[in-house]
């Protein structure tokens, strides 16, 4: 259990080192902005109970504002983000196969419902901060080719950073 703590506390440590000091500043054409710190919530256990779930992403959304000066724009959509993945676990996941597939990874969970995951969840998440960040009707083609830009480009780093990690199954 402690190696699943530590593990977890150097992926939050690592992801919020990635996204504030690297990614912070990098844009595409001034529409596109990678957000793949939310991948720490992504890839927490399924055993994880939801009073431990919701300050965890609490608090990854807590530090990101704190650094990009958004107060409390993170946080609610990375607690949105922690709603929406109980819903989707529970919709997708038979309870049964918490046994031998502990946590939502490429290489545990294969690749179609691992990119289903992490589309639909990253989908809801940049929806909210973007729609959040301009709240204003008269911006909305703008706030949705943002919206559309930054969730295929942080997609496309959460799954290189998902086959960086594959490792393959042992079969039993």
């Amino acid at each position: 259990m402690s190696r699943v703590i530590l593990i977890n506390l150097l992926r939050f440590v690592a992801l919020v080192f990635l996204q504030v000091f690297l990614l912070k500043n990098i844009t595409l054409y001034n529409l596109s902005t990678p957000y793949p710190y939310i991948l720490f919530i992504l890839l927490l256990p399924f055993e994880t109970p939801n009073l431990l779930l919701f300050p965890l992403a609490f608090a990854i959304g807590l530090v990101v504002d704190m650094f990009y000066d958004t107060p409390g724009l993170h946080t609610a959509c990375c607690v949105l983000l922690a709603f929406v993945r109980i819903i989707f676990i529970n919709l997708t996941v038979q309870k049964e196969g918490f046994d031998t597939e502990p946590e939502p990874t490429l290489s545990l969970m294969g690749f179609r419902w691992y990119f289903t995951y992490v589309t639909v969840l990253t989908l809801f998440h940049h929806f909210c901060l973007f729609n959040l960040e301009v709240f204003r009707f008269s911006e909305v083609r703008y706030t949705l080719i943002r919206f559309l830009s930054s969730s295929v480009f942080t997609i496309f780093l959460i799954l290189i950073s998902g086959f960086l990690f594959y490792r393959k199954r042992e079969r039993k």
